[in-house]
């Protein structure tokens, strides 16, 4: 599940300034077997950590349909269709869901790791006659971040990153890899699960200050910023710290601030089954442009921070072609590489969610 899809267009370029557990060790002593960079065809080892589970989605003809998905799980699905080999940390249960998730992320070339949980968690969506969702939740989180090792990109966001009991496990993974890794955040909030909205939007805050790359949705702005514009937050973030802080805009395409620019790319039509998992999608081909351009490890500020404009519109326009795809089918079921690199998308009204 995920945020608006944006594409291609033409570029404008502004110059501007609940299963609770006990908390795992702070020091995340490596667990034997976690490390796998050898796996990386272009050796960098990068880390998704967040939830997985099954999307029971109904639709507006009544139909039901089960699925794997979850945010960060789309976004290592998509890093993987488009041959990133990445890893999950997540928590899935040793049930007949978690052995449909578990399979799902293989065929998709993603390794999860984590142990096993109680449960695997599910996560109901019900569709408008716009394919617009809305969203209810039962979590599990038991996750063992000591299983995280030490990845060249780590990506986090969503309810693991906001929500107890795996919200301080995340924090302190991303101090560990500041500067040692590219550290992306995508907030993604889900406004249904949280009973302590002071809490969480701190939480948020000081996730981005402390990420190099940021993407939210303008539905994230509203909630952590009511009252501003997504471009005015987005220079607030950029100035907080992230190197490159991207905000979709579902139909009407992403903003993108970084190094005192602000570059604007417009919605591409197409016909919308459905908008889950199309802002998962823009995520993880991003972070796959990022990767293309050497953003990983200790050198990945030094490469976010030389990017101009037309490498950034490239990277943008790249990510909302492939959430393009993603809402013109149904469910959360990212491009492989080869439909990312072939024929546009079909045209018809601009995807939003």
């Amino acid at each position: 599940m995920g945020d608006p899809p944006t594409s291609p267009g033409s570029p404008s370029v502004n110059s501007a300034p609940r299963s609770e557990r006990s908390e795992v060790d702070t020091q995340y002593e490596v667990a034997p077997g976690s490390g796998s960079a050898s796996i990386h065809p272009d050796g960098a080892d990068i880390l998704v950590v967040g939830e997985a589970l099954v999307d029971v989605v109904t639709r507006a003809d009544g139909s039901v349909d089960e699925s794997p998905g979850g945010s960060p799980a789309n976004v290592a699905v998509t890093l993987g269709r488009l041959g990133r080999a990445p890893r999950l940390l997540c928590s899935l249960g040793d049930d007949a869901s978690g052995t449909t998730v578990r399979e799902w992320l293989g065929s998709s070339q993603v390794r999860q790791i984590g142990g096993v949980a109680t449960r695997t968690s599910t996560a109901t969506a019900t569709l408008d006659r716009a394919g617009a969702a809305r969203y209810g939740f039962d979590l599990c989180w038991e996750a063992d971040f000591r299983a995280a090792g030490e990845p060249d990109l780590v990506h986090v966001g969503s309810i693991a990153a906001v929500l107890p009991p795996s919200a301080p496990d995340v924090a302190r993974l991303v101090d560990r890899c500041r500067g040692r890794a590219l550290v992306s955040v995508d907030p993604n909030i889900r406004p249904a699960l949280v009973d302590e909205p002071v809490g969480v939007r701190a939480r948020v805050e000081s996730l981005i200050a402390r990420a190099d790359v940021v993407k939210a949705s303008d539905d994230d702005m509203r909630w952590l910023h009511p009252g501003e514009t997504p471009a005015e937050v987005a220079r607030g973030w950029a100035a907080a710290g992230p190197a490159l802080v991207v905000v979709t805009l579902g139909r009407d395409g992403a903003i993108a601030v970084f190094d005192d620019t602000e570059l604007r790319i417009e919605g591409v039509p197409v016909d919308v089954v459905d908008t889950v998992g199309a802002g998962d999608t823009f995520m993880g081909a991003l972070l796959d442009a990022l990767v293309e351009a050497g953003a990983v490890g200790s050198d990945a500020r030094g490469v976010l921070e030389r990017l101009d404009a037309s490498m950034v519109c490239a990277a943008l326009e790249r990510a909302a072609r492939a959430a393009a795809i993603t809402v013109g089918r149904a469910g959360a079921d990212p491009p492989t590489r080869l439909e990312l690199d072939g024929p546009a998308p079909c045209p018809g009204r601009s995807g939003g969610a």
